[in-house]
């Protein structure tokens, strides 16, 4: 997947995070996440989330399901 064609936004957002102590950065990204994925188709979503989880997804795809 990729993230935008202007790499310096990425960049700016790894700055930022890694700036921030762990538990505050995943509330903020979480904050920005929300915001954000009612403007994503659900393929889109599908796709974030299968990326956050890595290559063995069926079996934590599962389990997402008992968040």
């Amino acid at each position: 997947m990729t993230y935008g064609d202007d790499p310096m936004s990425v960049d700016k957002i790894l700055e930022l995070v890694d700036n921030m102590e762990p538990q505050e950065a995943a509330s903020a990204l979480a904050l920005v996440i929300k915001n954000l994925f009612p403007l994503l188709d659900e393929d889109t979503r599908i796709n974030f989330v299968m990326d956050l989880i890595g290559d063995s997804g069926d079996d934590k795809v599962s389990s997402l399901v008992h968040l």
